[in-house]
């Protein structure tokens, strides 16, 4: 048992540290060969701090834990938004203006009700994976369309495009302007992937030592220990965003996250491993999703100008979340 619960913390660790480095190769390879900052921040920085949670699921789906990776998508999304965002919003208020992300905020909605709605029958089937997966193909498609849109130079003032200036474009035009040289970009996307998938390994394996000697589920210890776990990098990513006045790329990581979590993990996971769930997922954990999904987007469109996500907004997500944990406990 000593062995496993340090195994689980050095697992999370180096998931963490290896998603750092992947996401660092991948947006520095990218930016080498012209990719806009836009693309690659909307694609690789926001679908890829879910690196974790599609290798950790894969892998528990690989050896059979289906429930496992299943609690670890809708528990990443709870986290998402009720720790991540809340975490953000009470270290500093946070005001976002994109129209991009506005225009996200619907597909996210559609994502997030779609998702528990193909799973309704109670069976997360290989042709469900394949359907997810196919809306995940779609949403990127779509997300590079609106990049090529943008046109914006690092140092400008604004970012020209064709239907304006939106501010996301400018924040991922500044934040990606320093990067490495191909060869070592190269090394550390290899290197974090492989990081990746061994941490991922060792995790799911201390994960369900560790459950199955407190009595937990497998489904439970998903929820839990490992979405939070696997949320590191969105939590790392959203409150330095946040600290450098990035308050769009802290809001768009998380959307990001949210649609990637449900489109392909539980993809992934159901091409790999179909499998029956527990009737508990549906009845209460993609509730909780969506109500705290719900609240979010209740903060986005309170005003037509901008989304201001207060200090009390904030707190008001983390006590919502840490209530939820308290539920899951008893």
């Amino acid at each position: 048992m000593l062995i496993a619960s340090l195994s689980l913390i050095a697992g999370l660790a180096l998931l963490a540290w290896g998603a750092d480095r992947f996401v660092y190769g991948a947006t520095s390879v990218a930016r080498n060969f012209g990719v806009s900052p836009l693309i690659v921040g909307l694609t690789i920085v926001g679908f890829g701090t879910s690196a974790p949670e599609l290798l950790v699921s894969a892998v528990a789906a690989w050896q059979g834990n289906t429930e496992l990776a299943l609690g670890n998508a809708v528990g990443s999304n709870i986290a998402n938004i009720g720790l991540v965002l809340g975490s953000a919003a009470l270290i500093h208020p946070l005001v976002v203006r994109s129209r991009i992300l506005k225009r996200e905020y619907p597909i996210m909605a559609l994502v997030l009700l779609a998702t528990p709605a193909l799973l309704l029958d109670g069976h997360l089937g290989r042709i469900d994976g394949l359907l997810l997966i196919a809306g995940l193909i779609l949403l990127i498609a779509w997300t590079v369309r609106m990049g090529l849109r943008q046109r914006v130079k690092p140092g400008t003032i604004k970012a020209t495009a064709i239907g304006g200036a939106d501010e996301l474009a400018q924040e991922y035009a500044e934040e990606l302007k320093q990067r490495a040289s191909t060869p070592v970009a190269m090394a550390w996307l290899i290197g974090g992937l492989l990081l990746l998938l061994g941490s991922s390994k060792l995790l799911v394996w201390a994960a369900i030592i560790v459950a199955h000697h407190f009595g937990m589920s497998d489904l439970l210890i998903g929820l839990t220990i490992v979405a939070v776990g696997t949320s590191l990098p969105e939590v790392a990513t959203s409150i330095a965003s946040t600290l450098k006045g990035e308050h769009d790329i802290a809001i768009g990581n998380i959307v990001g996250s949210n649609m990637f979590n449900m489109l392909g993990v539980i993809g992934i996971a159901g091409i790999i491993h179909p499998v029956s769930f527990s009737p508990e997922l549906l009845s209460r954990d993609f509730l909780v999703m969506l109500a705290l999904a719900a609240a979010m987007l209740g903060m986005a469109y309170r005003s037509r100008a901008k989304a201001r996500i207060g200090r009390i907004e904030g707190g008001l997500l983390l006590v919502a979340y840490c209530g939820y944990l308290v539920a899951l406990a008893r």
